[in-house]
């Protein structure tokens, strides 16, 4: 498997690609606005894994030598397209405001701790993979920062891929840095930086403030302009530096 590494640059654009001797730079790929939003059907691989063929290659490399060394690299999502994401957000935002008796804005502010507004999850891409070990037995919610922490079940996974994730080209999407905004830290998920980086490139180009509102969201009446810039400089911006 070709191996590619990620150079962080200091200009606002984020990192250049740079590629181990022999290799050599294709043009850019262009990513349309309906697969960048998860509105056309991708070429998914691999039973129970569903990402993009590179992405798959380096997710079962790196789970064979998880599994080597004693765990069992489980994905419990990987890609999403709009229609489930809008499918979450929807529930999310009803349970919250018809259930718990939240304001529109507050059901909003709440969902976006974890879920993306649909259109705007990295899970659209086929490249990003939220992960736990199946070995250990545990209740509940998996995707708890918790149980990825020492004592927790998932607590030696996160030490190997905080060593080891890396090398297979994965990166960890929100991480624990007290200064990030935006999404809360979610150990579990990681993206694949040879692909997921040029497709966050193509997307940030587009007019992603035009793009929301005109989709037909649940609560869109509540997407006011500072509410959007602050969305999409937090939640889709403030992320590990690596894959921007």
């Amino acid at each position: 498997m070709q191996r590619r590494s990620f150079i962080k640059k200091s200009s606002y654009t984020g990192l250049a690609l740079s590629l181990l001797p022999g290799l050599t730079l294709n043009q850019e790929t262009e990513y349309s606005v309906a697969e960048l939003m998860g509105k056309v059907d991708i070429k998914l691989y691999g039973e129970h894994i569903n990402l993009r063929k590179e992405a798959h290659d380096a997710f079962v490399e790196m789970k064979r030598a998880a599994y080597s060394e004693g765990m069992d690299l489980k994905i419990v999502s990987s890609y999403r397209n709009f229609y489930r994401q809008e499918g979450i957000w929807e529930r999310k935002y009803l349970q919250f405001t018809e259930e718990k008796g939240m304001t529109k804005l507050g059901a909003i502010e709440k969902i976006i701790e974890y879920s993306t507004i649909p259109g705007t999850s990295r899970h659209h891409w086929g490249t990003d993979i939220d992960i736990i070990d199946g070995y250990p037995k545990t209740t509940g919610d998996v995707l708890v920062p918790e149980k990825f922490e020492e004592g927790g079940p998932f607590h030696l996974l996160k030490k190997w891929m905080d060593d080891n994730a890396n090398k297979y080209g994965f990166y960890l999407v929100y991480t624990d840095n007290p200064k990030r905004k935006g999404f809360k830290y979610e150990p579990w998920h990681y993206s694949y930086a040879p692909l997921s980086v040029p497709m966050l490139k193509s997307f940030r180009r587009r007019n992603i403030f035009k793009l929301l509102l005109e989709e037909d969201i649940i609560g869109k009446e509540n997407f006011t302009t500072g509410f959007l810039k602050g969305y999409i400089q937090n939640n889709i911006l403030d992320i590990n530096p690596d894959l921007l």
